[in-house]
């Protein structure tokens, strides 16, 4: 059994015990971290490390992207030519036609019947001027013999021509009426795709409304019209006549459609107008697309990558390393003293997941990508080699290792 003193003894020392560790706490975090927090010895806290590429110039050609729209390269619109009753349509819609394929069929009893009393009326001016002709030949004879006085030669002759006159008047009738017979019969005027019908089988249509029955649309091959802001391109004209860039000898185009995806077939650049809206202050260009398979359609918007120009000092720099802004673009990159400074750049397009810069650096400069958040006012950085591969990695170890922390 423990004594009386034992025991008070034993209290005191429980009693006492937090503030022992407490004290030995203290004392070995200030042997840790010293005075302040600096590491022992009293140095400074190791720069941060920040990932950076080397600006390197190389040659390359400047793309821009407008935004543009796709148009059939010919566009026709079946109406009718004739006033009547339609009573077949003889196409699918949203097929393909071909030029002179039936469509529709308007009723074209009475344009036969047209036809068949023009043909009929033709032979009856045939034979009348047969008629004449003969006559024409007896009395020529006559009249030089004075055997028929001047007045009757003179209606022989008139009475020829006449009649020739009124063959010509019949068979020109003849012609119409065979035409409107051909007119009932609606057909393709191009190949291409049709669409929907506009009218239905029973429905007058009439040739003095020139009613629209259908529109064909020849789509193996499309337009495509994008404009470009004047400013940008009176910019480009003076980088020419400057010197700074070089014209591109390129006239291909790429689209680029609504997903994001590039359009495998390159288009050609066939114009740039020659005058600019005046309402929109823009220019506007056209090139032609291929589209054998049909996959585009007429009216789709999309958006036009374009070279217009080339310069032999441009730099290609990840886009994270570029912040944007209404005051303009800009990097960070790493002096030879180790410290940041902000640099106003030129951008020149894109390329890929990369920015063209055309101006606001020198070759060899350190330009920051990875680590923004690292950095201090004034306080230097340590730049490291940055690669998409290698960020990648560090940041899916790291991502173990802050759940074991937490």
């Amino acid at each position: 059994m423990p004594t009386t003193a034992q025991a008070l003894t034993s209290h005191a020392l429980g009693r006492a015990w937090p503030r022992v560790a407490l004290t030995l706490l203290v004392a070995a975090l200030a042997a840790c971290g010293g005075s302040g927090g600096t590491p022992p010895g009293g140095g400074q806290m190791p720069p941060a490390q920040v990932g950076v590429v080397t600006a390197t110039q190389q040659a390359l050609g400047l793309s821009t992207e407008l935004p543009g729209r796709l148009e059939a390269v010919r566009t026709a619109q079946v109406r009718a030519r004739v006033t009547g009753v339609v009573q077949k349509r003889l196409f699918t819609e949203g097929g393909a036609v071909k030029a002179g394929q039936s469509l529709f069929q308007i009723d074209a009893a009475p344009y036969q019947a047209a036809l068949d009393s023009a043909r009929a009326t033709e032979a009856k001016a045939e034979a009348a001027l047969a008629n004449a002709q003969a006559t024409l030949e007896r009395n020529r004879p006559l009249v030089e013999a004075k055997a028929i006085s001047q007045q009757e030669w003179i209606a022989t002759q008139t009475t020829h021509k006449q009649a020739q006159a009124d063959l010509a008047a019949a068979r020109a009738a003849r012609q119409q009426a065979a035409l409107n017979v051909e007119y009932a019969q609606v057909r393709a005027p191009i190949s291409g795709r049709i669409g929907r019908a506009t009218v239905s089988e029973g429905q007058l249509v009439s040739q003095a409304e020139a009613t629209l029955m259908a529109t064909v649309q020849q789509v193996d091959t499309l337009y495509v019209n994008f404009t470009q802001p004047a400013a940008e391109a009176l910019r480009l004209k003076r980088a020419f006549d400057s010197g700074a860039l070089r014209a591109s000898g390129s006239s291909a185009v790429k689209v680029l459609l609504e997903d994001g995806s590039e359009y495998p077939l390159a288009g050609k650049l066939l114009f740039s107008d020659l005058t600019v809206d005046p309402t929109s202050g823009q220019v506007s260009l056209r090139a032609e697309l291929p589209n054998p398979k049909g996959q585009l359609l007429p009216g789709l918007y999309v958006k036009v990558r374009i070279e217009q120009a080339s310069t032999d000092h441009a730099f290609l720099l990840p886009q994270q390393a570029v912040q944007r802004s209404a005051a303009g673009d800009t990097v960070m990159v790493v002096g030879a003293d180790g410290q940041v400074g902000v640099r106003p750049v030129q951008l020149g397009g894109s390329r890929g997941a990369q920015w063209v810069v055309t101006g606001g650096l020198q070759g060899g400069e350190q330009v920051i990508v990875d680590g923004f958040q690292k950095i201090r006012p004034k306080a230097p950085v340590k730049p490291v080699p940055w690669s998409p591969a290698g960020s990648a990695s560090a940041a899916a170890a790291s991502a173990p290792a802050s759940a074991a922390s937490r």
